[in-house]
């Protein structure tokens, strides 16, 4: 696919869509974004600042999952398309209707494609973003399984939530609907399925993703204590760079492909984010909550009881051989996602700033949030100029101490002593003058 063609990329505002249009804006591509509206500026502007030396600007247009307007006009004259947006509610306090979800989730696609094969003269390949929910949904995996993109999660399975079930149809229906397809308007279509995405926002407006929010409740210690529960996790860069090869590769076509660094319990994750965060002043719990607790915590939290709370203890396999051999993705290290997403939450005031935060480490290619970052570099300077603090102060080996007390003793000459004397007689006579004229 020549880099000059146009490239449509759905949801360009979000956490995932955000990272796929700076890889191909970096890459040298025509990138149109949708979203949802074009009225927020604050929003639009640092999309249009993601690679602000970009060979082309970004385009935006309007266009929203739920109505059929705009879809033609987004998918008019690209040769490939991004399809990341989804709609993804917070689900942690609460059960989410079904018809919130499917319909958005499916009819959205279908929407999508049915606009892709209107355009089959120019659209040669749609790469739809799926996720692991659909390969896996059921809240306890198969012991002793290793998932792998022939898994498909049961969407009729009474146990699992509206979100699994929304992806699992979602994306049955988008390859029936291109497997029907007439030949005159058939295009390829490849499948991307990632687990818990962590990693870097790129802007404050993903504040509100559901794995920013998972790593704000860590850094911020919403909680005490951690579950007893495993979850696979990836790299967002890592999964915008698997979207790039499925729509550049021949292999990926009529494909799925499971996206994944590895399972990861969650108590591990908050050493990580300890290890590199509680010497610059974060408090970050990783004692891991008792059942009861957890169980106890469910009778008032539906994420906790219906999520959470049958996972615990239980592990779970996953072969990520696609990603690597076919995509040729390499997982980036599992420290270096987790400490590049707190290092980017903080710096966009997303996540709390402690006062001994260091602008070092691994950084997260984002710039600084007015002026914070140079500003605490200069405060920082100025604090190693200036000298250190009565509590800081090096404490003087016996040595030193005579020879600083002889120095003194020394320099008080005894002009001085007298000097001093009548000083202090003068102070306590105006002292007193002082108290007699308050009477």
């Amino acid at each position: 696919m020549s880099e000059e063609a146009v490239v449509l990329v759905t949801g360009v505002s979000g956490y995932l869509g955000s990272h796929v249009a700076k890889l191909l804006l970096e890459e040298g591509y025509k990138v149109r974004g949708t979203v949802r509206s074009l009225e927020n500026e604050a929003k639009l502007e640092p999309l249009k600042n993601l690679v602000p030396d970009a060979k082309f600007p970004l385009e935006l247009v309007a266009a929203d999952l739920t109505k059929d307007e705009g879809w033609d006009k987004a998918v008019e004259g690209c040769s490939g398309i991004m399809h990341v947006a989804s709609p993804f509610p917070d689900v942690t306090n609460k059960v989410v209707a079904e018809e919130e979800l499917i319909g958005p989730a499916k009819d959205g696609s279908l929407r999508l494609l049915k606009a892709a094969a209107a355009h089959a003269n120019t659209v040669k390949r749609v790469v739809l973003t799926s996720s692991f929910a659909s390969v896996c949904g059921e809240p306890v995996p198969e012991p002793d399984k290793e998932y792998n993109e022939e898994s498909w999660t049961d969407a009729e399975s009474p146990t699992i939530d509206a979100y699994t079930k929304s992806k699992a149809i979602a994306e049955k229906a988008a390859w029936d609907f291109v497997k029907e397809l007439p030949d005159d308007q058939k295009f390829e279509l490849a499948v991307i399925n990632p687990t818990l995405i962590l990693g870097p926002a790129l802007t404050e407006g993903h504040k509100n993703a559901t794995s920013v929010s998972f790593m704000v409740q860590i850094v911020n210690k919403v909680y005490p204590g951690v579950p007893r529960v495993q979850m696979p996790i990836c790299d967002v860069r890592d999964v915008a760079k698997a979207h790039l090869k499925a729509l550049t590769m021949p292999e990926a076509v009529n494909n799925r492909h499971i996206i994944c660094t590895d399972s990861v319990w969650v108590k591990d994750i908050s050493m990580a984010v300890a290890k590199e965060f509680k010497p610059q002043g974060y408090s970050i719990a990783t004692g891991q909550f008792p059942y009861f607790a957890c169980w106890l915590l469910g009778l008032f939290n539906k994420g906790m009881k219906n999520t959470i709370l049958p996972r615990i203890g239980k592990t779970i396999k996953i072969d990520n051989k696609r990603m690597v051999e076919v995509l040729g993705v390499e997982p980036t290290a599992i420290d270096c996602t987790i400490n590049d997403m707190v290092y980017s939450l903080v710096d966009l005031g997303i996540a709390r700033k402690a006062k001994k935060y260091k602008q070092a480490g691994s950084r997260a290619e984002v710039p600084a949030v007015n002026g914070e970052v140079e500003e605490d570099k200069k405060e920082e300077k100025e604090s190693e100029d200036k000298p250190e603090e009565e509590g800081e102060k090096k404490e003087l080996e016996p040595e030193d101490k005579e020879k600083k007390e002889g120095k003194e003793i020394k320099e008080d000459k005894p002009e001085q002593k007298e000097d001093n004397k009548d000083k202090e007689e003068a102070a306590k006579e105006e002292k007193k003058e002082e108290t007699e004229s308050e009477k």
